[in-house]
């Protein structure tokens, strides 16, 4: 760890965003990139490029790993569409997917699999361009928040989030629940204007 701390550092910018891009992908990279960027805030001068550059390597990975599901995750999941399971998910994951594709993007938590939800996003044929505002939107605060966190708390920064893990879990599912309370009563609307819509 301390040696890739050290090599990351050496090429600054450079390495965190081919950290984040390999990361992204799918292979792990040891701390990840959360570590590497609260480390190299702490270290910089020019703390505010940082989340700028994981999030241009994080887009690029995860972007590649999604468009690889695209093309191989659908004929693995035609093959196995014959089961309700499989087919309640698909139901479940072309409604909701990509809000646990936000909260897994945006709060910092080793038990959040977000690898598993680019994957379903791109197999299940969810929309590039969605997916891919959804991904920004969600990486940019989560890269800028641990950024300032790297820059004010310097070494103490990794011990906080370590000491604060539950608070992070609490607060993604109650983002969760929030979000999907507002989309369904977004549905419930669209849904009562077209029956007033269809009985006029």
């Amino acid at each position: 760890m301390k040696k890739l701390l050290a090599s990351v550092v050496a090429f600054g910018p450079l390495g965190l965003f081919i950290s984040a891009l390999i990361d992204g992908i799918g292979v792990p990279v040891p701390g990840g990139v959360d570590v590497l960027i609260v480390y190299l805030a702490g270290q910089s001068d020019n703390f505010l490029l940082l989340p700028l550059v994981a999030t241009l390597g994080s887009v690029i990975g995860n972007s590649v790993l999604f468009l690889l599901a695209r093309k191989g995750g659908e004929l693995f999941l035609e093959k196995r569409s014959a089961s309700g399971f499989n087919t309640h998910f698909r139901r479940w994951f072309d409604h909701y997917g990509l809000l646990t594709v936000f909260i897994a993007a945006l709060v910092p938590l080793p038990i959040m699999p977000m690898k598993i939800f680019v994957l379903c996003s791109g197999a299940l044929g969810i929309s590039f361009v969605h997916f891919l505002l959804v991904f920004v939107c969600a990486r940019i605060p989560r890269y800028f928040g641990l950024a300032w966190l790297g820059r004010s708390m310097r070494e103490d920064a990794l011990a906080y989030l370590r000491a604060h893990i539950w608070h992070l879990s609490v607060f993604a599912a109650a983002l969760f629940l929030l979000l999907w309370l507002m989309i369904r009563f977004v549905d419930m609307r669209r849904g009562e204007r077209k029956q007033v819509s269809s009985s006029l």
